[in-house]
């Protein structure tokens, strides 16, 4: 039975309130009642507001639901569809040109293109390691994954496998940072002597000679003990690479040159996330997220855990203090930059209640109390900080049109006023993951254009939504299809497109989605460099190792001159092919095509679904049907759910079929996850609440609210945690 306490007309999970009052208000000189009074307000005054946000959902939905079904099965007419929705306000006029006006924000969002890591908060150990990623080693990263294109040998260090490393990390030396006349390789000494790089190449017999980086200017500082180490920073399109020279370690002993590794700056900015990734359900599960938010930002977070056999805890990074060329201080930050993504407007949550005893709006809660707890990096007057610019940065999923996300600007203006910061501390990004916004995306930024620090394209969601938007225009083509659809290339093209033509180069990230695979390594390197040369100045990545491997992309690609050239070039994905609709007009699938997709679908369905609801993992690397583990989200199962339930609408499969291989699929998750000692198989009862989440998902998702899972999952996983 939840204790609950009355504050400021709301009744609060207790274990929320005190978190709140003993650990989340001290230190940031807010007084408690003022607190209540300010969150209290947002809940009573705007939550009637976010109820008719999403009541316009529903009516847009059904607007277009029947136009489709209207249609009769006529050819769809592109022209007579877009008169449609400006004539129902789905599509609204677009303005004048404008520039967005966010006030200064963080070199790593304004300033230097990189990779950037999503990680749930609820998971004190990840999110420590992705604080942490801000720097990694480029021969671990090489060395233990298949970037090499195989995988290391197990046992002891090898040798061969070591050398192939040390000659990948030189030839990208040799790219990014040349020098001039000699290749890295030849290198014998690396030093700094009188304040200037030297280093020495072999020569003829046993000469050697100097040379100089062909750039000089790439080189930016160091730090050394008795000129024996040295650590030497290089610059290379804005992002940092240290060489370590270092003799005293078996590599370095091995080393014509002493090298001994090369670190680079990698997640330059992480999400923390209270959404996609973690399962909170209740006030349990947000205290958790809150409380580790809160210790990342007071700088204090930590975990202790047991790996090989040894106890370990991790903590944050400190700064590093090196010289720079000109012999003075040079404070090099060691985390990445911390944003937090709050939940969107959709879910309630039952950790408070308003006065007439509804559930409040999570939304309000998150804005109220995340941009509390980051009030401890602002107030901080020592130590490493997480913003230089007093700035806190959420990231605004999930929001449909510019109404919206003008809903959001105002819920952060109330916050900022109750906790007394000054107006526009709160930056906001923009996730243009729902087709309402990527059809009204100028609109969209021009409704937070004083708050608006990121924008990022989702394919996943994105595709979910397309394909609940559109559920009556007819059978979708396969999942695996969608991304040679026109409105996909439109979406992510748009998306640069816009986000140049509104000012954001040089003020604000412009964003691409998340490599899902995080085994595959090789193939990483061989096809994200694609996101750099979009122009997208971040890119999702699923690991620390990934980061470092990504990194490698922004050194061979100035991401700030290719914006130029997008920018010189003008407009490319155009309105009409953004609202193409990917279905399979005509095409017919063969018998195994269908097995195919729907065993696909189902198994990545269950093998996410039983995690989230038997454990709260709201996040996980999920073996596919074929076992290569995929990062799953919500956003992947929503575009699994919403394919089978539009299939099934269509009657290109029926509900037996489909139960017939969730059984199916069941127990191959069930061999999946026999190592696992928390996991409760499905099979062969197919009886257990995680089971039927996954049913309701396929079987309901043709009214789930935009087919989003939460719902479902919440009702579930709340069901299961009362069951124990």
């Amino acid at each position: 039975m939840q204790q609950r306490v009355e504050r400021s007309g709301l009744r609060v999970d207790e274990a929320l309130a005190q978190f709140i009052e003993d650990r989340a208000i001290p230190g940031t000189g807010v007084a408690a009642e003022d607190f209540w009074a300010g969150l209290s307000a947002l809940v009573h005054d705007l939550g009637p507001r976010n109820r008719a946000l999403l009541a316009r959902r529903d009516q847009f939905q059904s607007q277009i639901d029947d136009w489709h079904i209207a249609q009769g099965g006529a050819e769809h007419d592109p022209e007579d569809y877009e008169t449609f929705l400006r004539e129902i306000d789905y599509l609204v006029p677009e303005g004048p040109d404008f520039v967005i006006e966010t006030p200064p924000t963080d070199p790593e969002i304004a300033q230097v293109a990189g990779p950037q890591l999503v990680v749930p908060v609820t998971n004190a150990r990840f999110a420590l390691n992705a604080a942490n990623a801000r720097w990694g080693s480029l021969y671990d990263a090489l060395y233990g994954t298949d970037a090499l294109g195989d995988l290391p040998p197990k046992g002891p260090y090898d040798e061969a496998r070591g050398a192939r490393v040390v000659a990948w990390a030189k030839d990208h030396l040799d790219r990014v940072a040349p020098l001039a006349g000699a290749s890295w390789r030849d290198v014998r000494r690396i030093a700094v002597e009188q304040e200037a790089l030297s280093i020495e190449v072999a020569g003829d017999g046993a000469e050697r000679r100097r040379v100089m980086l062909a750039d000089p200017d790439q080189f930016v500082g160091w730090k050394g003990l008795d000129g024996a180490e040295w650590q030497i920073l290089l610059r290379v399109n804005g992002l940092l690479i240290e060489l370590r020279v270092d003799r005293s370690t078996p590599i370095g002993s091995a080393d014509p040159a002493g090298l001994s590794d090369v670190w680079l700056e990698a997640a330059l900015s992480t999400i923390m996330d209270c959404e996609d990734s973690v399962a909170c359900v209740d006030a349990a599960d947000k205290v958790q997220a809150y409380g580790n938010w809160l210790g990342l930002m007071r700088g204090d977070l930590q975990e202790t855990f047991e790996k090989g056999g040894q106890t370990v805890t991790r903590r944050m990074n400190p700064d590093v203090e090196y010289t720079g060329i000109d012999g003075q201080r040079l404070p090099i930050k060691g985390r990445s930059l911390l944003l937090i993504r709050n939940v969107g407007h959709l879910m309630t949550n039952p950790a408070i209640l308003d006065r007439d005893g509804a559930e409040a709006h999570e939304g309000l809660m998150d804005a109220m109390v995340t941009v509390l707890c980051a009030m401890h990096d602002l107030r901080r007057e020592g130590g490493p900080r997480n913003t230089v610019t007093n700035s806190v940065y959420v990231v605004k999923p999930k929001m449909h049109g510019p109404e919206e996300v003008a809903f959001a600007c105002e819920i952060f203006d109330r916050v900022e006023a109750a906790l007394g910061l000054p107006r526009l501390t709160v930056k906001i990004g923009i996730m243009d993951e729902e087709r309402r916004t990527s059809a009204n995306l100028r609109e969209c930024i021009r409704a937070a254009r004083e708050r608006v620090a990121f924008i990022n394209t989702g394919f996943l969601d994105r595709t979910g939504d397309e394909i609940h938007t559109s559920m009556e225009a007819g059978p979708m083509v396969p999942k695996g299809d969608m991304k040679a659809q026109p409105w996909i290339r439109s979406y992510e093209e748009r998306n640069v497109d816009i986000g140049l033509a509104c000012g954001l180069r040089g003020r604000a990230q412009i964003g691409k989605g998340m490599w899902a695979m995080p085994d595959l390594m090789a193939a990483m390197l061989r096809d994200k460099i694609a996101h750099p040369k979009a122009g997208a100045n971040c890119a999702w990545v699923p690991s620390p190792t990934a980061a470092t491997l990504h990194a490698t992309h922004y050194h061979l690609v100035d991401v700030a001159a290719r914006q130029d050239e997008i920018a010189s070039a003008g407009a490319r994905g155009t309105l009409r092919e953004l609202l193409t609709i990917p279905v399979l007009s005509g095409r017919n699938l063969s018998e195994d095509e269908v097995t195919a997709e729907v065993e696909n679908n189902v198994q990545s369905i269950l093998g996410y679904v039983v995690r989230w609801v038997d454990q709260g993992i709201g996040c996980s690397k999920v073996p596919d049907i074929h076992d290569v583990g995929l990062m799953e989200d919500r956003a992947t199962l929503r575009i699994s759910s919403q394919a089978l339930a539009n299939w099934l609408h269509h009657e290109v499969v029926d509900e037996p079929r489909v139960m017939a291989a969730m059984r199916r699929m069941a127990a191959v998750v069930d061999r999946q996850n026999a190592n696992d000692p928390m996991y409760r198989p499905m099979a062969p009862n197919f009886d257990s609440v995680a089971f039927q989440a996954a049913c309701d998902l396929v079987f309901k998702g043709r009214i789930q609210p935009s087919g989003y899972t939460e719902p479902v999952l919440h009702r579930r996983r709340a069901e299961r945690k009362i069951a124990g």
